[in-house]
């Protein structure tokens, strides 16, 4: 032990050692400069088009007005109250359930409106709108 002294413990080394980091960041730019080049250079190919998509059917819509006396028309056609609920229930019937779109006159009582729906609803027709005229333009 006469080969170490105190004098060697007692100076600290207050530098970081670069060298680790040198080493780390020269292997990183190795690996991009050949990543690079690789990631450039793309095939091209000509990939054929789909001639044959399938159509998708959209579900029939019905139009229901009611108009300033509280009659209703359904597709253009005037119904009275139970031919209504018997028209939504054979509508709900079908294998695509048609969307419902009720157009109301600005004047009929909230109340016929309000029938038409909970109509709609005890028959099974899930989709409902309300159709409205936009503003003119001033």
């Amino acid at each position: 032990m006469a080969g170490i002294t105190s004098e060697d413990h007692e100076e600290v080394m207050s530098e970081i050692n670069m060298i680790p980091f040198i080493d780390i960041m020269l292997v990183l730019l190795i690996v991009f400069i050949i990543t690079v080049p690789v990631m450039k250079h793309a095939v091209s190919v000509e990939l054929p088009k789909a001639a044959n998509e399938q159509a998708e059917t959209k579900p029939e819509t019905i139009q229901l007005s009611v108009k300033q006396d509280g009659s209703y028309v359904w597709d253009d056609q005037p119904v009275t109250d139970a031919e209504l609920e018997a028209k939504m229930q054979a509508a709900a019937a079908l294998p695509k359930i048609p969307d419902l779109h009720i157009r109301g006159d600005k004047d009929v009582r909230y109340e016929r409106v309000a029938q038409a729906m909970a109509a709609a609803q005890q028959a099974g027709l899930k989709k409902i709108g309300f159709i409205t005229d936009p503003k003119p333009a001033l």
